[in-house]
């Protein structure tokens, strides 16, 4: 399928977007750059953003996942859909919280981060960097690849969102590494492109490490 027939398929509206429908490795759109979307934003691409969006949704509820097995996500790019455009998905759950008694709670927000961006790009970042612990992984690579993902610790973000509002974010810890990663998706970049391969564990002076 050409790329408007592959948007016209996933915004179907009773389709949902599953692993079968993330390219894996070797696919050429993960090493190309994507086009900006235009704007004012078609209702093709705020569909789309949603449906990627409930893609992560489904990805991180128990049941949903084991039903159309799918692995785990908290980014998703375009790129990684076969096409070429400049749309990223973002759902980061708040952690656990723990009362005065010790007991887990719920947070009063399940997500620190929920977002669909089009045209996002990093317009400054710290000096400063910053990695996850025990690595990255990714919807389109099915192997680990070991190593720290090392990134800015702090950047700010440009992005229209589906309303069609400019907006401009502050990110620090794993937010910021979440969209960096899928920025990269859509400037034809992978996650292990930043890894040293010399010294994969090597902490560089200052790095901070993101739990």
């Amino acid at each position: 399928m050409n790329p408007d027939e592959i948007q016209q398929n996933l915004i179907k509206a009773s389709r949902m977007i599953t692993m079968d429908d993330i390219i894996r490795e070797g696919y050429p759109t993960l090493r190309e750059v994507a086009a900006d979307v235009t704007l004012p934003l078609s209702d093709e691409d705020i569909i789309l953003g949603e449906k990627m969006l409930q893609f992560l949704h489904h990805s991180q509820d128990p049941v949903m996942a084991e039903k159309l097995g799918l692995r785990g996500g908290v980014g998703l790019a375009a790129n990684q859909l076969g096409l070429l455009k400049k749309v990223i998905a973002v759902l980061i759950p708040n952690d656990v919280e723990i009362d005065d008694e010790g007991n887990e709670v719920a947070p009063k927000e399940a997500y620190k981060m929920r977002e669909i961006m089009y045209n996002p790009k990093i317009v400054s970042h710290s000096v400063q960097d910053a990695a996850v612990e025990g690595g990255e992984g990714c919807l389109s690579v099915d192997r680990e690849v070991p190593g720290y993902v090392v990134r800015h610790a702090r950047v700010t973000v440009e992005y229209v969102n589906k309303d069609g509002e400019k907006k401009k974010i502050r990110l620090k810890d794993f937010p910021a590494i979440c969209v960096q990663h899928e920025i990269d998706h859509i400037n034809g970049i992978m996650f292990y492109d930043h890894i040293n391969m010399n010294a994969p564990w090597e902490i560089k002076e200052g790095m901070i490490i993101v739990k």
